[in-house]
């Protein structure tokens, strides 16, 4: 047993270096032949010997049963976007924003070109991948743990011989496929009579979302490495350093990254990548500039959805001419209406395009967009094709003017445009157009939180007929969830149990399920803390919500125009004739909680309890959670490697905590 065991170790060794030489630094040790005689020994001993089998031996990258659905993961520190920049002018504004918010600094950037491809999570406990996930919408994420172990390029343990591993490490990348691969994946496709991938971004993002490892496992993926999530047991002074280690543990860094130290040598860079795009062997749509100290990060912070501290400088996307066949009008998952062109087919940058969008009818209106017309179009960031401008001597006096519609061209109900807003909408949260992302946002954990009951459940549901509204769900019996595809009886009840525990919920979680414009998570607890009942917002005037401190005239009217629509009152009745208890709270009740008026923010990696769950504490005793520390923070809670709000919560005296000292505030 002993010389077996020394045997696999000496194979799985052989085999992780052949992978970190070929895909990290770039330079084949052994020939294709050679490592495939490695990894059948390997697998030889390891069906011989089952209990010497581990979860990061190479073998490991695919074998696993084909799953029915993806989890889904929380990521502990979010995946934020990034602000677009689509001119060196703006990339310069940039700079100096943030040149002038850390005056008298020395600032440094770090260039890196923005690949197209899909963003990953990669997540290291004590050195060994233990977890993977698709970006999401920056909170949550698709687990594909089983799918990214099929990657090569992606260490299974990491090489801790120089640095040693941390106790967690979460690493983002992005997973691509490089032009020369996509196309012979192509060849393979036409010669098995099934059709090619539209590009390589497509391709890469597809492959990744199969249930079956054994596909993904086929399919041409690399990766590249660029950002650090939450992280225990090492500290990084600056991105630039962070990203010197990263080769050290086994992942792959983009060569073409740069450390700058100047306006002049970022927008060279810009310049430059730009040139030389289409000699790159993978698809890249801008440059990233990113600040490089970390304290200065820290300091600049974030906005709602993006830092302060980064941005993607977009390339001018590539054009061509075509004709608009017809405009139709599109509703998305909140009611948006957005007219979309169908045109004469055209290759853009490698892909065949056929729709545009045309945004809004001011846009329309503006650059004068008529059904018939010739237009020029180009793949907006290289994603989203759209419509340039109308090259209007081409017209021959037979093209037609649109305007959107009154009337939903799926439901039939009111559409209108909300003042301030460039969106007309559809008011009705039952639309057929917007139903499904309609129900998955309501039963989402954030909102009403029926733990289960997965996108792909809700689009059976949904085609079958059995739920045409979200208050259908509380109709729903076991027998007609287990007689959907891949149920049974067990999962069922499963579903039906989460509603059940689902019906006793707090007005703050209706109104942010319902999915009212303008209306999120914290607008709807200013809500339940101003009125405490459903009826009272329901009848409210808009002088009373626009006089809430937070909400204001937008808001005030997305909220009266939501419930002005007569079948949003029925669904609403309807959720309460099935069962949907709303918990009612006196206003004063807010006012005498213990924690009323008090600030807190939390600063470096927690262990006790995740963000999320120590804001919900404090929110609960009637206090706020803030991302920033000011001479108005009450408490800053402090775990570990607490960076430059630590420092500033001792400038300002500002109370600090350690996690065991804020457990035990919120037990008292």
């Amino acid at each position: 047993m002993d010389l077996f065991r020394q045997r696999i170790t000496e194979l799985r060794k052989q085999i992780n270096e052949a992978n970190y030489s070929y895909y990290v630094l770039d330079n084949p040790t052994i020939s294709d032949a050679e490592y495939d005689r490695l990894m059948r020994e390997l697998q030889n001993l390891e069906e011989s010997n089952p209990e010497l089998k581990t979860s990061d031996s190479p073998t490991q990258r695919v074998g696993a049963n084909p799953l029915t659905e993806f989890g889904t993961i929380t990521h502990r520190v979010p995946l934020l976007s990034l602000d677009n920049a689509m001119s060196k002018a703006e990339l310069t504004e940039f700079i100096k924003r943030v040149q002038k918010a850390l005056p008298e600094k020395n600032v440094e950037f770090v260039a890196e070109p923005k690949i197209d491809g899909l963003a990953v999570e990669l997540v290291y406990e004590n050195g060994l991948f233990v977890k993977g996930s698709t970006r999401g919408d920056g909170i949550t994420g698709e687990e594909i743990t089983q799918n990214l172990k099929t990657i090569r390029s992606i260490p299974l343990r990491l090489n801790d011989d120089k640095i040693p591993a941390p106790a967690l490490l979460e690493v983002r990348g992005e997973v691509y496929m490089d032009r020369r691969d996509f196309e012979k994946l192509n060849e393979q496709q036409l010669s098995a009579s099934k059709p090619a991938f539209a590009n390589p971004r497509n391709s890469a993002a597809g492959s990744l979302r199969q249930l079956d490892s054994r596909i993904t496992a086929r399919r041409p993926l690399n990766i590249w490495c660029y950002s650090l999530g939450a992280c225990k047991g090492i500290a990084f002074d600056s991105h630039y350093e962070f990203l010197e280690i990263l080769p050290k543990w086994g992942f792959r860094v983009n060569p073409l990254i740069q450390l700058c130290k100047s306006t002049d040598e970022l927008l060279e860079y810009y310049r430059h990548i730009e040139e030389i795009r289409d000699s790159i062997s993978y698809d890249i749509d801008g440059v990233v500039f990113k600040v490089n100290s970390i304290i200065q990060q820290e300091e600049l912070g974030i906005k709602s959805r993006s830092p302060r501290w980064a941005i993607a400088g977009k390339f001018k996307a590539q054009q061509e001419i075509t004709q608009i066949l017809e405009i139709e009008a599109s509703v998305g998952r909140t009611g948006a209406i957005t007219p979309v062109a169908h045109l004469a087919p055209v290759n853009v940058g490698g892909v065949v395009v056929s729709n545009a969008t045309l945004h809004n009818q001011d846009e329309i209106d503006r650059k004068d967009i008529r059904l018939g017309d010739w237009v020029v179009i180009q793949r907006a960031g290289d994603v989203i094709p759209q419509v340039v401008k109308v090259i209007t001597e081409r017209r021959d006096g037979t093209e037609q003017k649109y305007q959107i519609p009154d009337e939903c061209p799926f439901c039939g109900c009111h559409v209108i445009r909300p003042e301030g807003e460039a969106k007309h909408r559809c008011q009705n949260i039952n639309c057929p157009a917007q139903l499904k992302g309609s129900i998955q946002h309501f039963v989402s954990k954030r909102a009403i939180n029926i733990d289960g009951l997965g996108d792909k459940l809700i689009e059976q549901m949904v085609d079958s007929g059995l739920i045409k509204n979200v208050a259908d769900l509380y109709f729903l019996k076991a027998e007609q969830i287990a007689a959907l595809e891949r149920m049974a009886k067990k999962s069922a009840q499963n579903v039906i149990d989460a509603i059940e525990n689902s019906r006793r919920t707090t007005l703050a979680r209706l109104i942010h399920a319902l999915g009212i414009r303008n209306v999120g998570e914290h607008i709807g607890k200013l809500l339940e803390r101003h009125f405490g009942n459903l009826d009272k917002l329901i009848s409210a005037s808009f002088d009373e919500l626009n006089n809430i401190e937070g909400v204001g005239p937008i808001v005030a009217q997305s909220i009266i125009d939501f419930f002005n629509e007569q079948k949003n009152r029925q669904t609403i009745d309807r959720l309460i004739e099935g069962g949907v208890a709303i918990q009612t709270t006196k206003v004063a009740d807010f006012g005498q909680l213990p924690l009323a008026g008090k600030t807190f923010v939390f600063t470096g990696t927690l262990t006790k309890f995740t963000r999320d769950e120590a804001k919900e504490m404090v929110e609960k005793l009637g206090g706020k959670a803030s991302s920033s520390v000011s001479k108005n923070t009450d408490y800053v809670v402090i775990g570990e490697n607490a960076g430059s709000k630590a420092d500033k919560a001792k400038n300002l005296a500002v109370v600090i905590l350690t996690e065991s000292d804020f457990l035990k505030l919120i037990e008292s």
